[in-house]
């Protein structure tokens, strides 16, 4: 049976850790926590909790998540994010992969919770996410704030689990758009420094093609409310970014 560290990043989730890192408590032969001087009482519950609790700088999504791999005892690591917790069946397959590790990463899919109510549609489900993996054989990717785990080999194999990932996000609505204006900003800056452009089509089709896209072809009308509420803000979303991307372009 392989042994499995288990890693978490976190900044002020006090809400959130305890359930993350009970979840894992049946699956991992280490848990490590690293956090970005936390101001609430995450320390605190992670050191209860008995987990490796060691502190970084943060410096960008992509770059913490690669800094907590660092940390890991294993090669063969589970990462998550604080808000995050694993399904009862997740973690029994998890369980059935130790005994028999037969590729390289394994996909799963991640189910979200927004404001107390689970949610199927608009593109935020099925959200198929490689998160368990031999951390010799990929990295951390993608364009911050979105980050995600790639292979470093094409010919890598990838298997896929049953079960979900638990993702508790966002509380409130208005949780939601603080983090939208957040977020935005992080990605307007990333696109800026590799030379992106922000023109017409982008800061203003591109916003109503997200929405269309959630709630019509993803059909987030079957969400009810919420899926509404969450296709609007992924077009809100987009157009902050690009419109904070062109404001950049425009301040040079």
């Amino acid at each position: 049976m392989i042994q499995l560290s288990v890693v978490i990043i976190t900044f002020n989730e006090e809400r959130n850790i305890e359930r993350c890192i009970d979840s894992v408590k049946g699956v991992a032969d280490e848990i490590v926590v690293l956090d970005s001087f936390s101001t609430d009482k995450t320390e605190d519950i992670c050191k209860a909790k008995g987990v490796r609790f060691v502190q970084h700088k943060f410096e960008g999504h992509i770059e913490q998540k690669s800094k907590a791999i660092s940390y890991a005892i294993y090669p063969y690591v589970l990462s998550l994010d604080a808000d995050e917790a694993l399904s009862e069946q997740l973690q029994s397959s998890i369980l059935k992969v130790k005994q028999n590790w037969e590729y390289d990463g394994y996909y799963m899919n991640r189910l979200t919770n927004y404001c107390g109510q689970w949610i199927f549609h608009t593109g935020w489900y099925p959200d198929k996410k490689l998160r368990l993996w031999d951390s010799r054989k990929g990295k951390w990717a993608g364009i911050n704030p979105h980050d995600k785990y790639e292979m470093n080999d094409k010919h890598a194999q990838t298997g896929f689990l049953k079960g979900d990932i638990l993702h508790y996000s966002y509380y409130t609505i208005e949780e939601h758009f603080n983090k939208i204006d957040y977020f935005s900003n992080i990605a307007a800056n990333a696109l800026f420094s590799k030379g992106k452009k922000a023109n017409l089509l982008k800061r203003f089709i591109s916003p109503a093609a997200a929405f269309i896209s959630d709630y019509f072809l993803k059909m987030g009308f079957r969400d009810g409310y919420y899926g509404y509420v969450i296709s609007k803000s992924s077009a809100i979303a987009v157009y902050r970014k690009y419109k904070k991307l062109h404001q950049l372009y425009l301040s040079r």
